[in-house]
């Protein structure tokens, strides 16, 4: 089968290439998946250079989740040939085929399509944790969400919504702006260059936020400890400025409000019901078209080195698609 397959970390992305390799045979208790659509998603570009925190023995396929067709399964497995699924591991799903776990797949949702609901997974998954597992988000409440054309961004921006926040869509690109406020629907929109807790304290009536959502670090983490509301939480998520910022704890202590990493798979690991509840929420919602993934473009797999690299300089607005 074909596979998008790392077999060197370099941070060119020459290391990654198309390759010829054998098809998977499923375990006992997995289940063959003939992908469909896999998405992209930002650990999958920093695993290419090792500079993820999973580090996958050499060679790997590329590709935290896909959606695709069930090949085979066992009767008593509960899902049948031909069945659309969703989900996904660290590695392997972009390749024309998968071999998966049972508890690492689940139907696709009615009314999403494969290339959909591999955009979901991940993203959503991480915006749900963030928010409602960690955030306790309330209805009402206002959401500042950083890198709100991102994958991650963009899924906080349209679940927030859809559990009744007051959403503020922050991001640096210029370019961008008017699509953000089209795609994302936010109260608000706002660019968080510089100092932009006056656009927050002029948009809440000087109340600030309840929660921020981070995945960005460097000087918007900085910026955004002046942003949030007593009481409040600036969630972590990632650092994809680069720099990792450092803050003092008298900030959070005076301004009485909490600092929360956010690391959603490993959330799922550790709590596995309460990642099945998460899952059964989601689709739910995604069913009664409460949400609905944003796919910035799809694309074959044998264009990879597009989407990666349009991810890498920020082009995109929600999500890359790759289709084996």
């Amino acid at each position: 089968m074909k596979a998008l397959r790392v077999t060197a970390l370099t941070p060119d992305l020459s290391g990654l290439a198309l390759a010829d390799i054998p098809q998977p045979e499923p375990a006992e208790g997995e289940v063959l998946v003939r992908v469909r659509a896999a998405s992209l998603n930002y650990p999958d570009l920093l695993m290419t250079r090792g500079e993820y925190q999973f580090k996958p023995p050499l060679p790997f396929v590329s590709g935290l989740e896909m959606a695709g067709e069930i090949v085979a399964a066992d009767t008593a497995s509960g899902f049948a040939p031909g069945q659309l699924v969703m989900g996904g591991a660290k590695t392997g799903a972009m390749a024309e085929f998968i071999a998966l776990p049972l508890g690492a797949l689940r139907p696709v949702p009615n009314g999403l399509s494969c290339a959909q609901a591999a955009a979901m997974g991940a993203a959503y998954h991480t915006a749900y944790v963030a928010l409602v597992e960690l955030g306790q988000l309330e209805r009402g409440q206002t959401v500042l969400v950083h890198g709100a054309s991102g994958g991650v961004g963009l899924a906080a921006c349209d679940l927030a919504r859809a559990l009744g926040a007051r959403v503020i869509a922050a991001t640096h690109r210029t370019d961008k702006y008017e699509a953000l406020a089209e795609i994302a629907r936010p109260e608000a929109t706002i660019l968080n260059t510089g100092r932009f807790r006056e656009d927050v304290s002029e948009l809440t009536g000087g109340r600030l936020c309840d929660l921020a959502v981070d995945p960005v670090g460097g000087d918007v983490f900085d910026e955004s400890t002046r942003c949030v509301a007593f009481g409040g939480k600036l969630l972590v998520v990632g650092f994809v400025a680069g720099r990792i910022p450092q803050i003092a704890v008298n900030i959070p202590l005076i301004k009485g409000f909490s600092v929360v990493g956010v690391r959603a798979g490993e959330y799922a690991r550790r709590f596995p019901e309460r990642g099945k509840r998460i899952a059964a929420a989601l689709d739910r919602l995604a069913s009664e078209g409460a949400i609905t993934p944003h796919i910035d473009r799809v694309l074959p797999l044998s264009a990879w080195q597009e989407g990666f690299q349009a991810m890498e300089r920020g082009e995109i607005v929600g999500k890359v698609v790759l289709e084996p």
